[in-house]
C-alpha cells in the first residue's frame, strides 16, 4: 500500500468561472436558478448539411436526458456489438438537459437498422434514421438553438433581462468556456496539465484521491480508500457512473503503474482534459480584454476569423478590419494552445505567450516528442447570438423567464445565461 498522495494542488489553481468579467457589468443580473428538470434546458443541434437519403453512413437523430453524449456512444456500440471507433458525433452536448443531436455509424452494408429499431433507453431515444455518404465530422454542424428557463424569478425580471440580451445581441457575448469543461470538481485544467508534463503519479492522486468539501460521501469514501493505497476499495466504492475513475483503478487494483493505469482511461476523456488546460488559459486571455474593454477592439497582430468562411488571417490594417469587426463579419480571436496553432504577433502574441507561460508550460511542450500534445486551435473571442427571443411566464412548477436564442458551434449557452443572472445558476 502506499503512504498517500503526493499531489500539492497549492501550485496550481481550479477554474473559477464564476470570478470572470462581465460584459454587462453595469447591469444588475436578474439571479435564478438554472435546469431545475431537463425540461427547462433544451438544445437542438443544427445540421450543417442535408441528407442524401443513401451512402455507407447511418445517420442517427437522438433526444437524450440526463445522458453524455459519450454514453450514447457507448450504450450504442454495446447495444450493436461494435466498436465505438465507428461513431462520430459533432459536438459534445450537456448531461443535464433535454438535447437533439445527430450520430453517425460506419454501415456500408446497412445491418444495423433492424437492431437500433428495437433499441430502447430510458435515458435517449433514437428519433428517426437516414443515410448518407460521409460521416460526421467534430464541429461539422452550424451550431446550435437554445431554449431555457430561469426558475426562482419573478416574471417580471424578463424587463432586465431583454434589456441585458439586446446588448448582447449588438455586439456578441464573450466567448468564454463554460464551468462543464472543467468537471464537477473543476480541477480538469490541472489534470490535463498533469498529463501533458508527464507527472503521472499527481495526475492519479488527483484524479481518484484528495476529497473535496460538498462531494458526495460515497464518493469521499472512495477516495480516502485510494489515498490509503487501498486501489480495490476503491474501485469497490466509485459507482458505475464515474467511468473513468474506475477505468484508472481497475490496473491499479492489479498492481499496475501509474502510466499503464492511465492508459486504460477512455483516450476522449484523457483528450477532454488536454482541452480543459487549453480553455483554462483561453478564458484568462479572453478575460483580460473584456475587463480592458478591448474584446471587440482589433489590434495589430490580432488573428482574426472570417465568419462567412472560418478562414483565420492577420489584422495588418485596423482601419479596414475594425469596421469589418464591428458589423460582425469579422471577430478576434484566441489561444486554444496546441500543436499546429497558428500565432498572434506583436503584443497580441505576446499577451498570449505570457497567460500560456504563467501555468508554467511553454510552447517547446507541444512538439513532436511530447506524449500528450493537443492540436491547437484559434477560438472566437466573442459569441454571435442570433435569433433572440425573451419572454416570461408561469406554469405549474412557478414563475420563469424564457430565453430562446442560436449560437455557433462550441460556444456556451451558460455564457449568455451568467450575464443575464450574475449569480452562479445553481
Amino acid at each position: 500500500m502506499r503512504a498517500g498522495p503526493t499531489y500539492n494542488a497549492s501550485s496550481m489553481q481550479r477554474m473559477d468561472v464564476s470570478k470572470l468579467a462581465y460584459m454587462t457589468s453595469d447591469e444588475p443580473g436578474i439571479g435564478g436558478r438554472l435546469k431545475q428538470r431537463p425540461e427547462d434546458f433544451v438544445v437542438e443541434e443544427i445540421p450543417r448539411f442535408e441528407l442524401s437519403g443513401r451512402g455507407d453512413y447511418l445517420y442517427l437523430g437522438v433526444e437524450k436526458r440526463r445522458r453524455l453524449t459519450t454514453d450514447v456512444v457507448r450504450i450504442l456500440a454495446e447495444h450493436l456489438g461494435i466498436a465505438r471507433e465507428r461513431f462520430t458525433f459533432a459536438g459534445l452536448k450537456d448531461k443535464h438537459a433535454v438535447t437533439r443531436q445527430l450520430f453517425s455509424i460506419q454501415d456500408p452494408d446497412d445491418d444495423l437498422t433492424d437492431s437500433l429499431q428495437a433499441f430502447d433507453d430510458h435515458g435517449f431515444k433514437i428519433l428517426w434514421m437516414d443515410r448518407h455518404h460521409h460521416g460526421l465530422a467534430r464541429g461539422a454542424h452550424g451550431g446550435n438553438r437554445f431554449v431555457i428557463r430561469i426558475r426562482k424569478v419573478d416574471a417580471s425580471a424578463v424587463v432586465a433581462a431583454r434589456r441585458i440580451m439586446e446588448r448582447l445581441a449588438a455586439g456578441g457575448a464573450p466567448n468564454f468556456i463554460g464551468e462543464q469543461r472543467f468537471g464537477y470538481r473543476m480541477d480538469n485544467a490541472i489534470l490535463g496539465q498533469l498529463l501533458m508534463e508527464a507527472r503521472w503519479q499527481e495526475f492519479l492522486d488527483l484524479l481518484l484521491g484528495r476529497p473535496m468539501e460538498g462531494e458526495i460521501e460515497r464518493n469521499v469514501a472512495a477516495r480516502q480508500a485510494y489515498d490509503r493505497g487501498d486501489y480495490a476499495a476503491a474501485l469497490d466504492g466509485w459507482p458505475t457512473v464515474h467511468r473513468f475513475e474506475r477505468q484508472a483503478l481497475g490496473p491499479l487494483s492489479r498492481g499496475a503503474a501509474a502510466r499503464d493505469a492511465i492508459n486504460g482511461i477512455d483516450p476522449t476523456q484523457l483528450s477532454l482534459l488536454l482541452s480543459a488546460f487549453q480553455s483554462h488559459v483561453f478564458n484568462h486571455i479572453i478575460d483580460a480584454r473584456v475587463r480592458a474593454g478591448r474584446m471587440n477592439v482589433l489590434e495589430i497582430g490580432d488573428v482574426v476569423t472570417i465568419h462567412a468562411t472560418d478562414m483565420l488571417r492577420f489584422v495588418e490594417d485596423i482601419e479596414t478590419d475594425q469596421p469589418r469587426c464591428d458589423r460582425e463579419k469579422i471577430s478576434a480571436t484566441g489561444p486554444m494552445w496546441g500543436r499546429g496553432m497558428m500565432r498572434a504577433r506583436a503584443r497580441v502574441g505576446q499577451a498570449e505567450l505570457d497567460a500560456l507561460h504563467v501555468t508554467g508550460i511553454s510552447e517547446e511542450m507541444f512538439g513532436e516528442d511530447q506524449m500528450f500534445r493537443p492540436p491547437g486551435a484559434r477560438r472566437p473571442l466573442r459569441s454571435l447570438i442570433a435569433d433572440h427571443e425573451i419572454g416570461g411566464g408561469v406554469d405549474e412548477h412557478g414563475p420563469f423567464v424564457r430565453l430562446a436564442f442560436t449560437l455557433g458551434r462550441g460556444c456556451f449557452a451558460t455564457v449568455v445565461t451568467r450575464e443575464v443572472m450574475k449569480n452562479s445558476g445553481k
